[in-house]
């Protein structure tokens, strides 16, 4: 059961909608929930993890790169998304500061499902510990369509700090497609705590420059 106000919920979002209208930006602003947690311990209690995917595109302009095998290579240069192959990710030769040069690059990745597995062998765990581990693609698979995808979830992944922010829309969206989004992501999170809302101290949502408004 969602503890959300509904009101609460609306009139903040609404105060992010106008303030962008009234301060315009030459980027469009991404909307982030911002989660404090209490009760829980990183070091002892089991870190959680998971990714829900939302019923409204909330990075539109993520990055995504495909790692692929000859085939997926040919249709990310149909259509015009950067790839890289098995022979240009050996060539980092695990050297940490180039996968982290290629982490911070890309927002995500996607692999095809016969690289995947040599991707920890070749790389290391770069981009495991930057959390950007890629999702496998098939053959079979619409890249376009696993981009839209992967542009619509949010993924959650408890470290060692309390604080989590995660981006659930940006302000060209409208204010129904938020309170969605919003909700939908709450929801997830309160699932994957030990204690549901017991585990949840503080919630604020906030645009990229506006100020932070608290809805739980």
């Amino acid at each position: 059961m969602s503890k959300l106000s509904g009101e609460q919920l609306r009139a903040s979002i609404k105060s992010i909608l106008q303030d962008a209208k009234d301060k315009p930006r030459k980027f469009t602003e991404t909307v982030e929930l911002q989660i404090g947690l209490k009760n829980y311990r990183p070091q002892k209690d089991k870190r959680f993890s998971g990714s829900l995917k939302l019923p409204h595109m909330n990075r539109p302009k993520m990055n995504v790169c495909v790692l692929g095998d000859a085939y997926h290579m040919d249709v990310a240069a149909k259509i015009g998304v950067p790839s890289m192959d098995a022979e240009a990710l050996k060539k980092l030769n695990k050297n940490k500061k180039l996968i982290k040069k290629l982490a911070r690059k890309y927002d995500a990745f996607l692999a095809s499902e016969s690289l995947i597995k040599q991707i920890p062998r070749i790389l290391g765990p770069g981009l495991n510990k930057a959390g950007k581990f890629p999702a496998a693609i098939q053959q079979s698979d619409d890249i376009n369509a696993k981009i839209t995808e992967t542009r619509s979830t949010v993924k959650f992944q408890l470290k060692k700090v309390l604080c989590l922010a995660v981006a659930v829309g940006n302000v060209e969206m409208t204010e129904d497609q938020l309170v969605q989004n919003i909700v939908l992501t709450v929801n997830f999170l309160v699932s994957l705590l030990k204690k549901n809302w017991q585990n949840v101290r503080s919630l604020y949502i906030k645009s990229t420059m506006g100020k932070p408004f608290r809805i739980y």
